[in-house]
């Protein structure tokens, strides 16, 4: 086989991985009311079949990046897919809350091992250039087709086969791609001078102290804030993440090089992405529970009426980058967070009985057109000002910052939604009318994060604009 068809059959092999993981993140969404009906699960615990996933793989993603360099990409690649492809196995024979929770938060783990290194892979393979850009144009778009069509895919499984299946359709796909690499993808690292080092412990405490800290904001609903509870998991994880930066500075080869915040777009990046992460996870969450029980839809319409968001968030993707390259990354953060807060106050605004034209769709394609804007602008200015040594690290930070902010916010937004529902349903509201209200106060906090955005943007953005060629990257990611 020739070396160039080669190399494309290893992409289509990094891809098939890439878009699976992108695709756990969406998919699992419309099947909730199912897998809440069928293994008993709470609203509490419902929250961690999303938050085991999120949670690993966003907390262990720097750790997944350093090992594939240093022990081998091809390997960390493999190991990371099978880890992944058993875990979903045992997701779909899940039969209790503790099972599946605990599959999801393996499938986390198994993403975090090879997301990163199939990325490597992929810039290794392809060498500086025209190839190299049309690679990474497909990674991008099946990055982002992934996350649209999931919830559709989700829907088609969910209402033909049980919800079972949106864990094992991995299964053969991942087979596939296991058999494949080996005979497509060459093995590479990193040349290290000097001892290496992974940085387990700086892992290990930070991933600890976030779920101690989602864990602490999830239980405030039973529980309550002022709780013995509450306040020893709040004290956990303030424990766990001190010691975690005392880690991280005394390292010799830290996860997270903490010198890198001293540069503002870095910093301001890293949290306006956490703010949008948990925006996002959040209203995902609570509209497609929503949709299903109040609204009345099936898996599958559910998913369906996600499509005109995804359809929005693609077209201002490309748009976003044209602004940022014209107007620069301050001007798109903050029109992105202000079309995004409205998005999310309109479709706080649906009832009980609205329509979905009426009421929801509105919300959804504003909501949409923002949410990228935000991400592009800051994925940009998140590496626009630092050593071009540490634009990986940085890179690893603010994707990591997604993910942690949006376990931290959807927590949040589902404890506070469901806070607002009970409390209706205590004062005689029907079933309908207590959780569409818990469905807008919910909306409302994530407006508030979309808010946050905007106040920090203003305040805090640099004003920063970029180089066309790293502007036509970060509209990739």
């Amino acid at each position: 086989m020739n070396d160039s068809r080669s190399k494309w059959l290893a992409l289509a092999v990094l891809a098939l991985a890439q878009f699976m993981v992108v695709l756990d993140v969406t998919i699992v969404n419309v099947a909730l009311p199912a897998i809440q009906t069928d293994l008993g699960f709470s609203a509490e615990g419902l929250q961690w079949v999303v938050n085991g996933y999120t949670l690993t793989f966003g907390g262990l993603l720097l750790l997944g990046g350093r090992m594939s360099d240093i022990l081998g990409r091809r390997r960390l690649f493999l190991i990371g897919l099978g880890l992944f492809t058993a875990a979903s196995l045992a997701g779909g024979f899940a039969g209790s809350e503790a099972t599946l929770i605990a599959a999801r938060a393996i499938q986390g783990i198994g993403a975090a091992l090879l997301s990163p290194a199939a990325l490597a892979l992929l810039t290794v393979t392809f060498p500086a250039g025209r190839e190299r850009n049309v690679a990474l144009g497909v990674w991008g778009a099946l990055a982002g087709i992934g996350g649209t069509l999931g919830v559709v895919a989700g829907g088609v499984l969910v209402d033909g086969l049980g919800w079972e299946w949106i864990f094992f359709v991995n299964v053969p796909f991942a087979a596939l791609a296991i058999a494949a690499a080996p005979a497509f993808i060459a093995e590479s690292r990193r040349e290290h001078s000097g001892e290496a080092s992974f940085d387990v412990a700086g892992a290990v405490l930070g991933t600890a102290g976030l779920f101690a800290l989602v864990g602490g904001v999830i239980r405030t609903e039973a529980a309550g804030w002022g709780s013995a509870q509450v306040l020893a998991l709040f004290g956990t994880a303030i424990i766990l993440i001190a010691a975690f930066l005392v880690v991280e500075a005394r390292a010799k080869d830290p996860l997270v090089p903490l010198r890198l915040f001293r540069t503002r777009g870095l910093s301001v990046s890293a949290l306006a992405l956490a703010l949008n992460g948990g925006a996002f996870l959040g209203m995902f969450f609570l509209t497609a529970l929503f949709l299903q029980q109040v609204h009345g839809d099936s898996a599958l319409d559910a998913g369906v009426h996600f499509l005109p968001m995804g359809g929005a968030a693609i077209l201002s993707a490309v748009v976003g980058a044209q602004l940022v390259t014209r107007f620069g990354t301050r001007a798109a953060y903050l029109g992105g967070s202000a079309v995004g807060a409205v998005g999310l106050l309109l479709l706080s605004q649906a009832g009980a009985d609205s329509s979905f034209a009426g009421g929801l769709l509105p919300g959804l394609i504003v909501f949409g057109l923002g949410l990228p804007l935000v991400g592009v602008a800051n994925q940009i200015a998140a590496v626009a000002e630092v050593p071009h040594e540490d634009a990986g690290a940085a890179s690893g930070v603010i994707t990591t910052a997604f993910q942690v902010g949006g376990a931290l916010g959807l927590a949040l937004i589902s404890t506070t939604a469901t806070t607002r529902t009970g409390d209706a349903l205590a004062a005689g509201a029907a079933q309908a009318d207590a959780l569409a209200a818990g469905f807008e106060r919910g909306l409302l906090i994530a407006a508030g994060l979309a808010v946050a955005n905007l106040l920090i943007g203003a305040v805090r953005a640099p004003r920063i604009k970029p180089d066309p060629a790293l502007v036509a990257e970060a509209s990739l990611g």
